[in-house]
């Protein structure tokens, strides 16, 4: 299988691998296809939590066809022992001929794997859907490269920016079309982050209420620097049923703290900034500490603004609805303190579609 086949066969294997997002942290989501004489005779992907590998997967799939076929893997195989052996001795063992990587991993633990299968005869290449491969794993990049999550921050707007009129009121700005998709968008990330004045003015759930996806609701984390928000919130009566994170000052309410882990909420513990609230790229750090690899932020506008005056915004999910609230409505990003335009976070659009009436931009932070 080779140049349209192999396309094929990658593409097929990237399409895979997305199918662990949100799923799969703190691995990245991986997929494999196993081919042979033009024929597809293995199929894999990262599983839930990170284990079984795609390749363990898709080898198991092919069995003995694997003998003389075709690996199409979208991360370099890891070499290392962990909880499973690596999965480039895999692939030798398989009797492998040949592995088309679309990336390398950078993890330093990892590496090596395209060198050992090298040593042991395998033709291998390198390249082949490198930059869909990146964008993919790009919060497991940046969780190794970093220390923190990949950031995504979510907003649902008018089209002049605004989240809610002047008196609050604030659903339904976008269609039931843009609030399926950011349903889907819950079920792709390890995390998702809101204020603890958003858990206190709407009480959400924060959970993917899609058909068939409610176990693919993410871990809820709410940054609450004095813990404010009430334990009769549902985050709070819900986190024995779906992970509820806070994340608060050392200095809060001892008792609060204690009666919030009643519940089954987990405290993490954060310094403070400048002024007095959770350091937000500190508490960035403490959730990459965690393992998380994709966090999707949705509120609130203060929260928005932190984020983006600190650099910390690396992709925008914005839905436009049209309509137009004006001057007098709630922005959907608070004050940035800019005095010039040079010192305003900038991105590259990655894509645009109709959601619906709604239109649903994604943008990447411009290096």
């Amino acid at each position: 299988m080779r140049q349209g086949g192999d396309t094929a066969a990658m593409h097929a294997a990237l399409a895979l691998a997305r199918r662990g997002l949100g799923n799969v942290w703190p691995n990245p989501a991986v997929g494999c296809v196993i081919a042979r004489d033009g024929r597809v005779v293995g199929r894999g992907w990262t599983q839930p939590g990170g284990r079984p590998h795609a390749e363990a997967e898709a080898l198991a799939r092919a069995g003995a066809a694997a003998q003389g076929a075709t690996a199409y893997v979208t991360l370099e195989p890891c070499s290392h022992w962990g909880r499973t052996p690596p999965c480039a001795d895999a692939l030798i063992a398989a009797g492998v001929r040949r592995v088309a990587a679309a990336a390398l991993d950078p993890n330093p633990v990892a590496g090596g794997g395209l060198a050992r299968l090298r040593e042991a005869g395998v033709a291998v290449e390198l390249g082949l859907g490198m930059e869909e491969a990146a964008e993919i794993n790009a919060g497991f990049f940046t969780r190794l490269r970093l220390g923190r999550p990949l950031v995504t921050l979510k907003l649902a707007t008018s089209l002049d920016g605004r989240i809610a009129t002047a008196s609050g009121e604030s659903r339904w700005i976008t269609g039931a079309a843009s609030r399926e998709r950011g349903h889907l968008l819950r079920a792709t990330h390890d995390a998702i982050l809101v204020g603890s004045g958003t858990v206190i003015a709407d009480d959400p759930q924060l959970t993917c209420r899609l058909p068939g996806l409610a176990a693919r609701s993410p871990v809820r984390i709410v940054l609450d620097s004095q813990l404010r928000i009430p334990l009769t919130a549902r985050l709070v009566a819900e986190a024995r049923q779906v992970p509820t994170w806070v994340v608060t000052l050392d200095a809060a309410d001892h008792a609060r703290r204690q009666a919030l882990r009643d519940a089954g909420v987990e405290i993490i513990a954060a310094e403070p900034d400048d002024a007095g609230r959770v350091d937000v790229a500190a508490a960035l750090g403490l959730l990459g500490e965690r393992g998380l690899t994709r966090l999707l932020v949705e509120g609130g506008g203060q929260l928005a603004a932190s984020l983006l005056r600190g650099g910390l915004v690396d992709r925008l999910a914005w839905f436009h609805a049209p309509l137009l609230l004006g001057d007098d409505g709630v922005p959907a990003v608070a004050a940035l303190g800019l005095d010039a335009l040079a010192g305003a976070p900038g991105f590259e659009r990655l894509s645009s579609e109709a959601v619906g009436d709604d239109v649903l931009s994604t943008f990447r932070l411009r290096n």
